[in-house]
């Protein structure tokens, strides 16, 4: 016996104008597409920088390690480029509206998995891998900054781990202690 979809019912006024609201957050997303494009020009502008140290006329005037920190600076902007795609698609399709990609040949594979848990994890995980770039770099130039510096970036990327152990362990345990399905643990 097939499971059919029950007939769409008007809504009442009350509820509708709640559930319209969700369109308030278009430009919230909208906002995040144009912050993309800062990003887009900022991995531009360092990309600039590390292939002026390079091919300068008066020859490379750049260290292994100055070019190390502009490559990582260039990791870290694609990957809050990546988080921010993240949260503009995932977002839009689970909070506002679907975006009917069906069989669309660039249709991401994890949108079709994606919810508001499931959503929440993928961010906190990016958060780290960002987090991780920004503590690599005051690492390689651990010689400029002091103790308590590093100190207190290690202590907050600890607490960004703690928060998404957290996170996914409150969506486990909120889920029946299931795990999710593969597709949907698979990073985007």
């Amino acid at each position: 016996m097939s499971e059919q979809k029950s007939p769409f019912r008007p809504l009442k006024p009350l509820p509708n104008l709640i559930f319209m609201s969700r369109w308030f957050q278009v430009p919230l997303y909208l906002g995040l597409i144009v912050a993309q494009g800062v990003y887009v020009w900022q991995f531009g502008v360092e990309l600039t920088h590390l292939l002026d140290g390079l091919f300068s006329p008066k020859g490379p005037k750049m260290t292994e390690t100055d070019i190390m920190l502009l490559v990582l600076g260039l990791i870290d902007v694609v990957m809050i480029s990546n988080l921010l795609v993240m949260v503009i698609v995932g977002g839009y399709e689970t909070f506002v509206s679907r975006m009917h990609l069906e069989g669309h040949p660039d249709q991401p594979e994890w949108l079709s998995h994606v919810n508001a848990a499931v959503l929440k994890v993928k961010l906190a995980t990016a958060i780290i891998g960002i987090s991780s770039i920004h503590l690599l770099k005051s690492f390689i130039n651990a010689d400029k900054l002091t103790h308590h510096t590093l100190l207190w970036q290690t202590v907050i990327h600890l607490a960004f781990i703690v928060s998404a152990l957290s996170i996914a362990w409150i969506d486990r345990i909120m889920d029946g202690g299931k795990p999710h399905a593969k597709h949907a643990r698979d990073d985007f």
